[in-house]
């Protein structure tokens, strides 16, 4: 009782999930249209019936559809067409420009997790959203998942606020428990992971799993983005499960830069979604290991990363946005098949 006392309280200062009465509307476009290259920032994709989804950053969550992944709608109204009032509470300046979402089923219903934060700061929020349908269109909003404080020091010098940073959120569910578990992180102190309970809200606290640079590194350049995050370059955190390994994919060092990014896609993997997980020469990505999965090739990508990898129809598909060499670094969808070495490591095909 007193360990589930503690664990309470140690969530509760973790997110706090107030509800305030003022609330925001997205803007919307005028109508629908159809391409074969959408421009796209963090997709994820999810599959119903015979149609596909893709949700992303945006004004409301960007999200559009396609039955065959080549020709996509954009669609004119955003997710969320009204934002919670509890989102500027827990993020103050943040607007109606969300980040980063994630979609799942699990228990026969659709989950979606979202960021609300503001650049280069890590006072952020995951919230949730269910659905019983993608085609229907309407979520509920189900609150605040976790929220981090600012990470700064105080008059007196001592630092306060949490080492890490509540954006880029990621399912994952535990085969041999059907625990569903959330992945998430960006800079600070890295990719964090924590388990879930049915309602998708945490039940344990976070531990790191993953750094782009483990701690001291003399290595480590300075941050060009932002002088709050420091030079730990490593966000997007997407677990997937093949052959018995939990791959943990995660992109390395900076989007949002157009033609000047260098964002790029390495991976480990471990036997248990906890971790450790490790890289293909054994090296801890606790300690800043990673096998390079996918980077730009300067021809038609300048840079590539946040990416996401499912299994559809039999088929294993990696996407994610690349900066466009050929568009002036806009970000646009790249897909490609995956494929997997004798010894269980993806390697990325074309279509």
């Amino acid at each position: 009782m007193k360990t589930q006392l503690l664990l309470t309280m140690a969530l509760a200062a973790i997110c706090s999930t107030a509800f305030a009465q003022g609330q925001r509307r997205p803007r919307f476009q005028r109508e629908d249209y159809q391409t074969d290259l959408p421009m796209v920032h963090d997709p994820v994709m999810a599959k119903e019936g015979d149609t596909y989804y893709i949700y992303a950053t945006g004004m409301g969550i960007q999200q559009m559809t396609s039955r065959d992944r080549r020709t996509w709608t954009v669609l004119p109204n955003p997710v969320m067409t009204v934002i919670p009032g509890w989102t500027t509470d827990s993020v103050p300046g943040f607007g109606s420009h969300v980040w980063a979402p994630d979609v799942i089923r699990w228990h026969n219903q659709w989950w979606l997790a979202y960021s609300c934060s503001t650049f280069g700061k890590n006072g952020s929020a995951i919230g949730l959203l269910s659905s019983r349908s993608l085609a229907f269109g309407m979520w509920k909003d189900e609150g605040c998942i976790v929220c981090s404080h600012d990470w700064h020091r105080d008059e007196d010098g001592r630092r306060t606020g949490d080492n890490w940073n509540a954006i880029d959120p990621n399912f994952v569910i535990d085969e041999a428990t059907d625990t569903p578990w959330l992945v998430w992180g960006s800079f600070w102190d890295g990719i964090q992971l924590a388990r879930l309970d049915s309602t998708m809200h945490l039940a344990s606290p976070p531990v790191t799993i993953a750094r782009r640079h483990k701690p001291g590194d003399p290595g480590a350049a300075e941050n060009p983005t932002s002088r709050f995050a420091g030079p730990n370059a490593i966000e997007a955190p997407f677990i997937f499960h093949h052959g018995g390994w939990y791959y943990l994919f995660v992109s390395w060092d900076y989007c949002c830069r157009g033609a000047k990014s260098n964002y790029r896609v390495a991976v480990g993997r471990s036997k248990n979604v906890s971790g450790p997980y490790l890289d293909r020469e054994g090296r801890d990505m606790l300690e800043g290991g990673g096998t390079l999965v996918l980077e730009g090739d300067k021809v038609d990508w300048e840079a590539a990363g946040h990416c996401a990898v499912y299994n559809f129809d039999g088929e294993d598909v990696f996407i994610c946005h690349g900066y466009s060499a050929k568009q002036n670094g806009a970000a646009m969808l790249i897909q490609r098949s995956v494929s997997w070495t004798d010894d269980g490591w993806p390697t990325l095909g074309t279509y």
